[in-house]
């Protein structure tokens, strides 16, 4: 692997050895890149084929620099194939957007120090205007194949990847356009307090109109101000610890967390109606009362709001918990998904068994008992769950009880592996 802090443009990676018995892409993010190349790939067999291929160790040293990654990606038959994968980089306005929303939460810099991408920085540079992670499309395949879309060995590059990708979110932000050193330097800059003269309020003070001659010739009207910007983080209602009691039926501790909950709400809603395209998003349905108490409980609430939650939700301290990481891991989807004990449709049960057909060589293939839409493994401590959506999703027995163990993903091979707690 190159030195991370040169200053040229590219970095290479050293092949990776083959990955069986483990799956692509245990971090969020990384599931996230693979997730693109899934859903915009026209031929899901190439996709397969592309997992097996990385899988078997079939990609050579990867090269990553601004707007592409390239490898050489070798068939079964040993013949060899350049690959590229393009993704499109920022701009230098989106690039002067990100710094500055970094340089305004510490905490994003440090934690891709730590070789992490919280979800809350994505969502911060979404809000900023700033696509990081790629969206359906965003891969453009290329390989002398001359397959025009992905073929299995441009998916196969993806797989790797999104290996790499695990174990260093900089490898993104240098195909979007800057390397981790030249990224770090620009930070710096920026970090530099104001001078005393170019500090904020020491503009002029618009002085208004009056109201009297505004409302006698409205063409005087100044423009409207712009909009503030978006606050930080949600803020925080009044305390209620006041001296006077709290009038009968009212719980004081309650209101405060429905108060809290609520500007939190209002914070996560304003975020996602200023991102780029929100307009164009459904609507997502209202939440029923059990699922809004499970929302609730990942606040996380006080000892005795939790004890009415659980109760409001149907479900006994221990349910409401595993329905909690459940919500984390997915929303109301995960919820479903912890909940239902549904039969599978025959073409749902014909595509799930041809996808765990091809999630391992034969020789590496787990013993799998199947019931409806669920398959446990033959020890009885980890198990897949097959979501309408046709994602799979993990659970291992926990204390008697099956528990979600992460996200879903469309390869029940990386589904197994987060059950199973595999680095």
């Amino acid at each position: 692997m190159s030195d991370p802090y040169d200053n040229t443009p590219e970095r290479t990676f050293a092949a990776l050895p083959p990955a069986h018995g483990r799956g692509f892409a245990l971090t969020w993010w990384g599931q996230a890149w693979l997730k693109a190349l899934e859903d915009a790939a026209l031929d899901t067999q190439q996709v397969k084929t592309g997992r097996r291929l990385a899988r078997a160790g079939a990609v050579g040293a990867v090269s990553v620099r601004p707007g592409r990654i390239t490898a050489v990606v070798q068939d079964s038959d040993r013949t060899s194939h350049r690959a590229d994968v393009l993704l499109q980089e920022l701009s230098e306005e989106q690039w002067d957007r990100f710094l500055d929303m970094a340089v305004e939460r510490a905490g994003h810099i440090a934690a891709l120090l730590d070789r992490e991408m919280p979800t809350h920085l994505v969502e911060d540079a979404e809000a900023a205007g700033v696509e990081l992670l790629p969206g359906l499309g965003d891969l453009e395949a290329q390989c002398d194949c001359g397959a025009w879309d992905h073929c299995g060995h441009t998916a196969a590059l993806c797989y790797q990847v999104a290996r790499l990708l695990d174990q260093d979110p900089f490898v993104l932000l240098l195909l979007r356009g800057r390397g981790e050193r030249e990224l770090l330097d620009e930070l710096q800059v920026r970090s530099v307090p104001r001078t005393a003269t170019e500090a904020p309020g020491q503009e002029q003070a618009y002085e208004g109109v009056d109201a009297a001659e505004a409302y006698a010739d409205g063409e005087i009207l100044p423009p409207l101000p712009d909009a503030p910007p978006l606050p930080a983080e949600p803020g925080l209602p009044p305390s209620l610890d006041t001296e006077t009691d709290p009038a009968s039926g009212v719980d004081p501790v309650a209101l405060e967390f429905l108060a809290t909950q609520a500007a939190r709400e209002a914070h996560r809603l304003l975020t996602e109606a200023l991102r780029a395209g929100h307009e164009q998003r459904s609507i997502a349905a209202e939440l029923t009362l059990a699922q809004d108490a499970v929302r609730l409980a990942a606040g996380p609430p006080d000892t005795s709001v939790a004890g009415r939650l659980a109760e409001g939700s149907g479900r006994d301290r221990e349910g409401l918990a595993l329905a909690v990481r459940a919500w984390e891991h997915g929303g109301t989807a995960a919820l479903d998904v912890l909940e239902a004990d549904r039969p599978a449709h025959a073409e749902t049960l014909a595509r799930a068994r041809a996808a765990l057909e091809s999630a391992w060589e034969e020789d590496q293939r787990p013993a799998l008992r199947a019931s409806r839409n669920r398959w446990t493994v033959a020890d009885g401590r980890t198990q897949l769950r097959l979501g309408t959506d046709g994602r799979w999703w993990p659970y291992r027995k926990e204390r008697g009880r099956w528990a979600p163990a992460g996200p879903a993903s469309q390869d029940p091979a990386t589904a197994l592996a987060l059950a199973e707690g595999q680095e």
